[in-house]
């Protein structure tokens, strides 16, 4: 609802930066500039992707493929 925070918590303590990093990074590569006066289309665009890609990770990390470097590196997955 209009007015509402996001009260939204990483599940591990001091992701917070890397993911804001991360999702900056996604917005570059998008083409998209984040905030209130952009669309919830736009927005939402950039929140879609980071989430493919972190399942991505996931995934590989599962399967053995994948070890995550420090800082990150979420931003390199393809």
């Amino acid at each position: 609802m209009a007015g509402e925070r996001n009260t939204n918590q990483p599940a591990v303590p001091g992701a917070a930066r890397a993911l804001d990093n991360f999702k900056y990074e996604i917005a570059t590569e998008m083409g998209v500039t984040l905030g209130g006066d952009r669309t919830s289309r736009e927005n939402g665009r950039v929140g879609g992707e980071m989430t493919k890609r972190m399942i991505q990770l996931a995934e590989q990390q599962l399967s053995g493929g994948a070890v995550i470097p420090p800082g990150g590196g979420m931003g390199r997955i393809r």
